[in-house]
């Protein structure tokens, strides 16, 4: 009955997500489970401190790479797989991100094995979305079970959009004083456009597609109304590769002529900044580890899962030799896309 209930809900509220290629149609309702996954407080302390070690070491990792790339000079990580990755943008060699943040959003995937471990499963850092249906989730549990908050210190999280918004206006650039942030979407038929548009309203700022921004007198702004108005900030949760056509792919459709040259001269900021995806890589993934040692000098605190890189000859043989017990994922593949089930 309560699951109905919540399901109901969910209906009625218009929570939704796109499956691309799903004979039903595009659009589904987003699948809840009434019963909540608890996690103390202590454990929580630990996980947090384990996902703040982790996106510290990595937006390290990603400003070295495109920079002096002393991690691979040091023998620490290996050079084929930066000229290999797709993610690696050698047009975005040598930028500086406002504030030297590369990665401003990272959606990690988190798993709980069977002894009560909890293990980063995969990192998200170029688009990472799912945030929303953790609010709308939270909102639903609520009015299905409000007797499970009464009297319990449990963590809110819809203070979420506040805290986006005001590290968004935090990267803007420095001539901004009251700074417009908008919300880039590739527009309705994408898989969390429901995301895009319920995080635009919860900040209170505009839902924007390519064709509604302009790049004029070397600042991009947006069409309105009452004539162009100035952007500072794009919350952009479009792919690198569609970002500027002038840049990357010039049949783009998606993005903005000249963005990448206000991004460079530092009139408009991006999060996350283009280029963030090579640390997305599934085979990057394995050496996070390595990674948190030579930039902060520590061991891992979230572990990764037992990893094999096939490249590697002797991984190889291990992996093909038990292919069904094992995940194998495209390296560079985004998602889950390409899986393949053991």
């Amino acid at each position: 009955l309560r699951q109905r209930a919540a399901d109901k809900a969910l209906l009625n509220m218009g929570i939704t997500f796109n499956v691309y290629g799903h004979e039903a149609g595009t659009e589904k309702i987003w699948p809840f489970d009434i019963i909540p996954r608890i996690i103390e407080a202590r454990e929580w302390r630990g996980i947090e401190a384990g996902l703040k070690q982790r996106i510290t070491a990595l937006n390290l990792f990603i400003d070295d790479l495109y920079h002096d790339q002393k991690i691979v000079r040091d023998g620490v990580f290996p050079e084929y797989m930066v000229q290999s990755s797709k993610c690696f943008l050698k047009r975005c060699v040598g930028l500086n991100p406002p504030r030297g943040i590369w990665c401003h959003i990272t959606g990690t995937d988190l798993v709980r094995d069977r002894d009560g471990t909890v293990y980063v499963l995969e990192d998200n850092l170029r688009c990472p979305s799912g945030v929303s249906y953790v609010l709308e989730n939270r909102e639903v549990m609520k009015r299905t079970f409000p007797q499970v908050f009464d009297g319990l210190s449990v963590l809110p999280v819809e203070d979420y959009p506040e805290h986006l918004r005001k590290m968004l206006e935090y990267i803007a650039p420095p001539t901004s004083r009251e700074p417009t942030v908008v919300v880039l979407t590739p527009g309705s038929y994408n898989s969390a456009y429901f995301e895009h548009c319920f995080l635009a309203q919860q900040m209170g700022v505009e839902v924007v597609q390519g064709s509604d921004l302009v790049v004029s007198d070397g600042f991009v702004h947006a069409r309105t109304t009452r004539g162009l108005k100035r952007v500072d900030v794009i919350y952009r949760r479009i792919d690198d590769d569609f970002l500027d056509p002038l840049t990357f792919r010039p049949d783009s459709m998606l993005g903005v002529p000249g963005l990448m040259d206000v991004y460079r001269a530092g009139r408009v900021a991006l999060a996350n900044a283009p280029g963030t995806g090579v640390a997305d890589d599934k085979a990057v993934y394995a050496y996070v580890p390595q990674i948190i040692k030579y930039y902060l000098g520590e061991d891992i605190k979230l572990p990764n899962v037992p990893t094999f890189i096939c490249a590697d000859d002797k991984q190889r043989q291990h992996v093909l030799a038990n292919l069904d017990k094992l995940v194998i994922k495209p390296a560079n593949e985004s998602g889950g896309y390409g899986i393949l089930l053991g």
